[in-house]
This record gives C-alpha cells, structure tokens and sequence, in this order.
C-alpha cells in the first residue's frame, strides 16, 4: 500500500508484495529525492489495480505445468469428510437419540449447532489464521474433525455431544473458506477452474454415497462406529495431505484486505447474495422433499429420486469441471435457469411421475456444481481478496443452508407441500436477473487485461 502525492492511497496488488516485500514508500509531501510535490497538479483520482480475472495466484504453477490431480483428490477428502461429518447424524438419528436420552428433534439440534459454528467461524477465524502456511492450517482443520468425531463417537452427554458438534462446525467453517485459495494455487492459471472442480467434488460424493454408507454402517456396528470410522479415515487423510500435497506461504504481515474492502470489489457482493439466494431456493425444499413426494404419491420412491438427485449433482460438477475456465457466465446463466425450471415444474406438474423425474434431475444438476461455479466467479472478481470473500461466500452459503430449514418450514405450515416448489421459484428468479446483469465483474462474458477500479 503506497501513499501517493496528492491522491490519499494506492493499492498494490498482493502479487507485487509476495514479490517484493520491501516495496518502497513515499509520503503526499515528501518525493523519494526529497524535493516538494508540484502544488499545480490536481488531486488524482484513487485507484486499486487488480490482476485479470484468470489470474491464479502469484505463487501458482506457471502454464504448462502438469496437473496436481492426487492433491486435488485429497482436498476433495478433504471437503468429503467436512460434509459427511455435518450430515451424518441424519443419517443414524433414531440411535442417535435413543442412546443419549432425548427425543429425536433434540438430537437434530447436533445437526444445526454444526451450521451454526460454521456460519460464525468462517470470516473471524480465517483471519485469524491469514498468516499461517497452508498446510499446516490444512492438516489442524482435519485433526479438528479426528477429535471432534471421536468426543461424539465416546460421549454419552447431549451436552458434550452438542459442544463437540459446535466445535466440528467452527473446524468446517475454516476448512471451506480455506480449500477453494489452495486448489487454485495447485494449479496452472488455464486449470485453475478444473482444480477447483475437482476439489469440491467431496461435497457430493458425501451426499451421494457417505451419507448411505455411513448410515449403512451405522445399523450394522451401531452409530458410535460410523463417527469411529470418521476418525480413522481422518487420520489416513492427514497423512495423505502431509505427504502428498505442496505447501504455500499465508500472507505477510500487513497486507491482509479487510473484508469490508473485499465485499466493496466490483463484483464480489453480487457473487455472494447470488450464492445465499441460490442455496435458499434448494434448501426449502430440499429440507422438506420427502413429505413433497408423500403428499404427491410418490413416497415409495423418495430413495430413488434422492439417488437420482445425487447422481446428477454429480453429473454437474464433471460438466461444469470440463468447461468453467472458457464458459464461466454460460454454466451459470445456465444453473440458474434449470433451478427456476425445476421449481416452476414441480409446482404445475407434481401429478405427473416423469416430470417429478425431470424436475428432481435439473434440480441436481443446477445445483450440485453450483458452489464451484461462484466460487471461480467469486476468485476472480476478488483477485488478491480471494481468500477473504471466500469466507464471505462460507458465511452465505451456510447462513442460506440453516435458513433454508426455517423458511420451508413457514412455507410448508401455511400452504402445505405443494407451496415448496413455488418459493424455489420465487427465489430462482432474482438469482436469473443477477447472473444475467452482471455481465461486467460478477459474471462475465469473457475475462480481460488489468482493470482499474476507481475509488
């Protein structure tokens, strides 16, 4: 950050920084040879000069460099074991309850206090933690799931077992605001979209296939041993993570951007009310979709339609892998469009079993890729700021996620299942509207030079 003669303050990128640390200051008064400022020239505007949109991180590969693809898998562990530590409760809830000695909406609560805990770390916590090196912020976050699975497999307190799932929340909210900066800088700047793909394909991998082992093993050993198993797999991930993935630097001392400033950034506030939005319109109904397809005849079927959704969730994070880094806005306008679609046909054709199908499978495949598609978007309106908005964007997504619970079940209490469908519309439709307007710094069309932003 350099004071300017005459102009208050101008930014330089953090690139510069990690390249020359010791970057020279001159005072509004004073020039460098000691001569006074000529009195005549009028004040210049402030600006911040940010680095193109495709820019990796300074301290990324350069083009050409082979793929990081077993990195990449071990942050995608990485996000499989975050996600499947959140939900596995669900999973196992009537053991659960019955062992601790409270009814099951109680033991939901392990559920809710984990969101919570992620909601209120993501932003606090990742500055705090700004300036350690990467790795080892990795490898703390996953031994914070190993003994937080681990109270909650030996506990036989609520009380203790709540607190442990706050504390696996807290651990959650760092490591999501932490693996979409690292698979970035693993990779070249042209595969940066790709790597980020594949890092976040844990997510839905847990959805899709953790969530029905774990419940499996849950009724087989009992559910001590399922978050037993967390544990485990925990441990061989770290060893995974210390041996087989690069370490980077945190940032200097000093040169952190308030979150303030980040959120200001042309394009960063759109990315992250578009993400809330989104999450909103999947979770009021999702939360709610078994008794949708009860009310419509279609309960016998719920596991199939929610391996249906799984699968093309799935689906939709390999496409949208193959094409993020040359077709941000068009897979984007695209998501948005089929979540508006699949509530708008699931609200006019529920009495239809092929259309439920249809509108079940676009839903997923609106949805499943979606957090890697603004977090590409989110990196590359915020530049240097990245790291930062990106806990931004975990606040988002998880505050829209908890929400979402709340205002299905006001939407479900006063006009019955069928209203779902037609708040996920209502929702989708300004998330259309944004993605289609910002066209310039949130999503856009094509990615060009330097860009000077006024102040």
């Amino acid at each position: 950050m350099h004071p300017s003669r005459g102009s208050g303050l101008t930014f330089t990128p953090m690139s510069d920084i990690h390249a020359n640390p010791m970057t020279t200051c001159t005072t509004p008064t004073e020039s460098s040879t000691g001569a006074p400022p000529p009195s005549t020239a009028p004040p210049a505007p402030r600006t911040t000069t940010l680095p193109d949109r495709t820019d990796a991180p300074a301290d990324a590969p350069s083009s050409g460099t082979s793929f990081p693809l077993l990195p990449l898998l071990a942050l995608a562990a990485t996000g499989f074991v975050t996600l499947l530590t959140e939900v596995l409760p669900a999973g196992v809830l009537p053991a659960l309850s019955a062992d601790l000695g409270v009814s099951a909406s109680a033991a939901g609560q392990t559920v809710t206090v984990f969101a919570i805990g992620a909601i209120v770390a993501a932003i606090p916590l990742s500055r705090a933690t700004a300036r350690w090196p990467r790795r080892r912020l990795l490898l703390t976050t996953i031994a914070g799931f190993a003994v937080a699975n681990t109270v909650t497999a030996v506990s036989s307190s609520y009380a203790l077992t709540l607190g442990a799932r706050f504390a696996a929340g807290l651990v959650a909210g760092l490591t999501w605001a932490l693996l979409a900066g690292y698979a970035r800088r693993l990779a070249a700047p042209e595969q940066a979209g790709r790597a980020l793909a594949i890092a976040m394909g844990g997510a839905p991998l847990a959805l899709a296939l953790g969530v029905p082992a774990g419940t499996a093993l849950g009724a087989t050993v009992g559910w001590r041993w399922a978050f037993g198993a967390m544990t485990i797999l925990s441990l061989g991930l770290a060893a995974w993570v210390r041996w087989g993935v690069r370490d980077f630097p945190g940032e200097p001392r000093g040169t952190q951007v308030p979150i303030g400033q980040a959120l200001r950034l042309p394009g960063v506030a759109p990315v992250v009310l578009v993400t809330g939005l989104t999450v909103l319109a999947y979770n009021v109904f999702s939360t709610y979709v078994a008794v949708f397809l009860e009310d419509v005849g279609l309960g016998a079927q719920t596991g199939v339609l929610l391996a249906v959704l799984g699968a093309t969730s799935f689906a939709s994070l390999v496409v949208i892998g193959a094409l993020i880094d040359t077709h941000l806005r068009v897979m984007t306008v695209l998501a948005a469009s089929l979540l508006g679609l699949a509530g708008l046909t699931l609200a006019v054709a529920a009495g239809s079993p092929v259309a439920v199908y249809a509108a079940v499978a676009a839903l997923g495949f609106a949805f499943g890729g979606s957090g890697t598609l603004f977090q590409t978007a989110l990196a590359r309106a915020a530049g240097p700021a990245a790291d930062v908005a990106q806990s931004a964007f975990v606040t988002s997504w998880n505050g829209a996620l908890a929400l979402g619970g709340i205002v299905g079940g006001v939407v479900l209490g006063a006009g019955g299942s069928g209203a779902l469908p037609w708040a996920t519309l209502a929702l989708a439709v300004p998330v259309v509207g944004i993605v289609l307007g910002a066209r310039r710094h949130a999503f856009p069309a094509a990615s060009g030079g330097n860009r000077r932003v006024e102040k």
